[in-house]
Formats: structure tokens, sequence, C-alpha cells
């Protein structure tokens, strides 16, 4: 597959509230599945679904813990792909210069 389409995939992922919800949650650090269910609302394989991509891709790993699942990021990943995204950048300093306007 074109790492052109991949990249970009990863990045739509990536900025999809519903997994951004998720992600959200590792910013802090690794959590367990029952946590992220009990703070969500969702079900196990509804996170996993909805994860798929990341782990796919080694953005998120998934590994079991005795009967828990534990989800951690790799920020450091995550953080050079987005930076890496011209249009991401772009936004980004759209939106800077917006604030400053309005400021």
């Amino acid at each position: 597959m074109n790492q052109d389409f991949e990249k970009r995939k990863i990045i739509e992922t990536l900025v999809d509230l519903n997994v951004c919800v998720i992600l959200a949650e590792f910013e802090q650090g690794e959590k367990d599945s029952a946590y992220l269910t009990e703070k969500l609302g969702i079900s196990l394989d509804e996170i996993k679904e909805r994860l798929s991509c990341v782990i796919a891709h080694g953005f998120v790993t998934m590994n079991q813990n005795g009967n828990k699942i534990i989800f951690r990021a790799d920020m450091d990943k995550l953080n050079r792909i987005m930076e890496s995204d011209e249009n991401f950048t772009s936004v980004v300093g759209g939106l800077t210069e917006l604030d400053q306007y309005l400021n």
C-alpha cells in the first residue's frame, strides 16, 4: 500500500474524535481496560475497534497483564507523525494566528 495513503489514514484516525477521546487518556501514562471502559462508557471491544489502526501501526500497544489489558501510547511516535504533517502544521499555525488576532 502507498506510504502516503497509510500516513493519511493514520492522521485521519488520530484526529477522529472517537479516537482522540481515548488517546487523551494516555497522556499521563498507560491505562488498563477496566479504567477505560468505566471512564469512557464503552466496551473493551469498541475501544479495540477504535484503536485498531493505531495499534496496527505501533502508536498504541495493548498487552495482557493477568486478567487486565493494558494500553500504552508511544507519545514520541504520535508527536512525530503529527509534527511532520504539513496540513496539521498549517492548521496549528492558523489557529495560533487567529488566537493572537482575537487577543
